[in-house]
């Protein structure tokens, strides 16, 4: 082999590997394992404890924010919780307004910058959710 021919090999080589290497990295970041990410006080700041309508309007603005269905967001805090902060299931152990499962709220909150927050604050288990429809729809609800 010749000089020439053996660097064309190794760019080749060089540039194959690194390709493959690029198009693996996004897939190795899957979205369950995206770091903390803050959500910050001004976003939504309605103070949801006044009452069943205040949070109705944290629900329409976090669905505004985060461009998701307004109307199926309210339809579906009402099945799960009738717009109370403090609904539980012990049944299935369901929290909140959106009724997340205890075995799955830390990690939601913590992916969704709501770390060590309790799911019947109504504005992390709102937000929360929205980042959560907006990720991945409805499905973890049935729809």
């Amino acid at each position: 082999m010749t000089n020439p021919i053996r660097t064309l090999r190794r760019t080749i080589a060089a540039t194959l590997i690194l390709t493959a290497t690029l198009s693996i990295l996004p897939a190795l970041r899957s979205p369950e394992a995206t770091a903390y990410t803050y959500t910050p006080r001004r976003i939504c700041d309605i103070d949801w404890r006044e009452g069943r309508w205040h949070v109705k309007q944290l629900i329409r603005c976090a669905a505004n924010h985060w461009e998701v269905g307004v109307r199926r967001a309210l339809y579906v805090a009402n099945r799960e919780s009738d717009f109370r902060p403090r609904a539980y299931n012990r049944s299935s152990c369901a929290k909140g307004i959106f009724q997340h499962l205890c075995r799955y709220w830390p990690k939601r909150a913590y992916t969704f910058g709501f770390k060590d927050w309790s799911a019947f604050n109504a504005r992390a288990n709102i937000i929360v959710t929205m980042k959560m429809v907006r990720r991945y729809g409805w499905s973890p609800w049935g729809m």
